[in-house]
C-alpha cells in the first residue's frame, strides 16, 4: 500500500484547504474505483445543487479536521 498521506501538518490554510480537497477526491475514489463510472456519474451531479452542496460540507468537513491538525495555524501570524 502506498502511503499518500504522511501527515496533516500544512505550512498555511491555503495548504490546508488544499489537502482537505484531496482528502475529499481521495474518498471519492476509494469509494468508486473504477474511473469509468466515475466519469458517468459526474454529469448528475455536477448540475445538481444538493450534491454540489454535499460536496461542499465533505470538503468544510475535511478543512476543519485538517485545521485542528494545524492549531488552526495560531503559530503563522500574517
Amino acid at each position: 500500500m502506498t502511503v499518500w498521506l504522511p501527515s496533516l501538518i500544512t505550512k498555511t490554510p491555503q495548504e490546508g484547504y488544499d489537502l482537505a480537497v484531496k482528502l475529499s477526491r481521495v474518498a471519492v475514489k476509494l469509494t468508486q474505483p473504477d474511473a469509468a463510472i466515475r466519469e458517468k456519474l459526474r454529469p448528475e451531479y455536477a448540475e445538481n445543487f444538493d450534491a454540489l452542496i454535499a460536496s461542499s460540507q465533505v470538503v468544510a468537513t475535511n478543512f476543519a479536521t485538517v485545521a485542528a491538525a494545524n492549531g488552526y495555524w495560531k503559530d503563522t501570524a500574517s
